[in-house]
């Protein structure tokens, strides 16, 4: 069995070299130990992430090829590395700002077999690099939704995935350069498959860490995100059914989340910082839908957070 790992990098040297050393330390207990290469593709045209892998190379335990991509944006990046992949059964994606527990990838090929699923999904859990506020604790504004093992679900994201590669062929998948700096073409990816008929399932023992940076650690960067993830999620679901039914069922639910969020507003200054946030969040999040379903796009990839 042959797996490449896909990772797409841009300016985060300490980031990428703690990711590679993770990935030197994959072990695997409940499936057969693939065949592992790596592949590492750099959207600076600078090669900041050259120097890393250079380093880094002559004690790895798997191949590593390293390239740049100039055209700037997220699903540029993607789409190379995919190319790079060749012939290999599976493709896993993993971000620069992670680190893999050391059965991550062992956990998803398990799964894989286990379910004959096309592709696994499984939980990013943050890291704080320096010591947070409570009310970040309180709020859990950098956790994310996690399910039982084998559950099936309707959409993934490239932080931690593995994916048929077959299948990509076969369909001709590639992400959409439109979301190349907005963010999102991974959710209209998998939105796709999903829509196809392929079996997506969790793994929620295949676990990444994901660094996060004091420059993410605020409420700024937390509405900002909230913002983005429901613009992105309106123009995901327009692009893929544009009809008026679709569109007035956004709108609806964009409705929902901005009544939702000021009838709540008024009492959670009562309630403490994190829930005052958490009630902004929804509005900024009902604002960023309702933006989408009339095709403004918020481009959030502009900025990179250094880990």
């Amino acid at each position: 069995m042959k797996v490449t790992i896909c990772v797409a990098t841009y300016k985060r040297p300490e980031g990428l070299k703690r990711l590679l050393e993770g990935l030197n330390q994959l072990e695997f207990m409940k499936s057969k130990k693939p065949s592992i290469e790596i592949v590492v593709v750099d959207n600076d045209s600078r090669e900041s992430a050259r120097s890393i892998c250079e380093e880094i190379d002559h004690v790895l335990r798997w191949p590593l090829k390293y390239d740049i991509e100039i055209k700037r944006g997220i699903s540029y990046v993607r789409n190379k590395a995919m190319k790079m992949a060749g012939e290999v059964d599976f493709i896993a994606f993993i971000d620069d700002d992670e680190v893999p527990d050391p059965r991550w990838l062992d956990e998803l090929l398990f799964v894989q077999m286990k379910y004959h699923a096309d592709v696994v999904t499984g939980p990013v859990i943050p890291s704080y690099i320096e010591s947070v506020p409570s009310w970040v604790i309180k709020g859990k504004f950098y956790e994310r939704p996690r399910y039982p093992t084998g559950y099936r679900m309707d959409c993934a994201g490239t932080g931690n995935v593995l994916i048929r590669y077959s299948l990509i062929q076969k369909m001709d998948m590639t992400f959409d350069e439109r979301y190349a700096i907005t963010g999102g073409s991974d959710t209209h990816f998998f939105i796709r498959l999903h829509r196809a008929g392929c079996k997506i399932i969790w793994s929620d023992e295949a676990i990444v860490d994901e660094w996060v940076p004091k420059s993410r650690v605020n409420v700024k960067w937390i509405l900002q995100r909230a913002y983005r993830t429901g613009n992105t999620y309106s123009l995901v679901l327009s692009d893929l059914d544009d009809s008026f039914h679709i569109r007035f069922k956004q709108i609806m639910k964009a409705s929902a989340f901005l009544l939702l969020g000021f009838i709540f507003l008024p009492l959670s200054v009562f309630g403490g910082r994190h829930i005052l946030i958490k009630v902004l969040r929804t509005i900024f999040h009902g604002f960023g839908r309702l933006a989408g379903v009339i095709g403004i796009r918020y481009k959030e990839y502009r900025t990179t957070h250094n880990v």
